[in-house]
């Protein structure tokens, strides 16, 4: 699902004002968030595509030339790097027949349930688990079709994020929980910053500077991420799946505040400045 501000961030970045055309749209959020908590419905609006489908829209896009510098947009990493995990959820997503034009979102007590035309995201545990759970995602599906595909659903960061002549981006940098749906807004804003990076390293910026900046610019956005899900753990169900989570996150934001750096440039428009010129 990929929210207004990520279908206009991509417009602009790639100048296809066509490129979310033709797709399933989402009109509703109907949410029921805490233990016993009635369903609240709110507006919402934003678009379904699976990653392929994106990825096919993109493919005319002539790929980036980064010269002697590499982008790590998946593994490997360089040697040396490690991926610093806080938390240790599972998620498993599976085709399914329900209701179009809303997502449903609902906290139970070892996880939590996220709906969408076609598709069921279970995190905690499996579909079959956790349905039977359900007061209110469980009535709106139909039909589960075929055989749910897992994948790690806990934050997580590369530490070092870049390095002479390197740079991490995207799910190589960081991963996020899907409880805030902005992965795919976040990789894009990394990617426009990386570009800028080696740019204003092309014109005689400090690489120095520029790596500092670039790390912690990712650090900021990637606590920025947790303290946002942590406010949302915090008002879910409860219970011991719940807090261990939470304490999970909470050692993530004290990482995050042990390696804040100063930010030595902004972006104008695609392009780096520095902040003191």
């Amino acid at each position: 699902m990929v929210s207004e501000g990520t279908q206009s961030l991509l417009c602009d970045v790639f100048g296809r004002r066509d490129l979310f055309r033709d797709l399933p749209r989402i009109e509703r959020r109907i949410v029921a968030w805490g233990r016993g908590a009635a369903a609240v419905e709110l507006p919402h609006s934003a678009v379904v595509i699976s990653e392929e489908e994106l990825a096919s829209r993109l493919e005319a896009q002539a790929p980036p030339q980064a010269g002697e510098w590499t982008v790590h947009a998946s593994a490997p990493l360089p040697e040396g790097v490690v991926m610093h995990d806080f938390g240790s959820r599972m998620a498993a997503a599976v085709a399914v027949e329900s209701a179009g034009g809303a997502c449903w979102v609902e906290s139970l007590e070892r996880g939590w349930l996220f709906l969408i035309p076609g598709w069921l995201i279970a995190v905690g545990g499996g579909p079959e688990e956790l349905l039977p759970e359900s007061r209110v995602v469980a009535a709106q599906v139909r039909e589960i079709r075929g055989a749910a595909q897992s994948f790690r659903a806990w934050p997580r960061i590369a530490d070092p994020l870049c390095g002479p002549r390197w740079l991490a981006c995207g799910s190589a940098a960081m991963a996020f929980d899907p409880i805030c749906g902005d992965g795919t807004g976040n990789a894009v804003r990394e990617a426009i910053l990386a570009a800028a990076v080696i740019r204003a390293a092309a014109r005689g910026e400090s690489e120095e500077r520029l790596l500092a900046h670039y790390r912690a610019r990712l650090i900021a956005a990637f606590r920025r991420h947790l303290e946002l899900s942590l406010a949302f753990y915090r008002a879910g169900d409860g219970g011991a799946w719940w807090d261990g989570e939470i304490g999970a996150m909470e050692r993530g934001i004290a990482w995050c505040r042990e390696r804040e750096g100063r930010f030595w440039y902004r972006l104008n428009g695609f392009e780096l400045e520095r902040i003191d010129a």
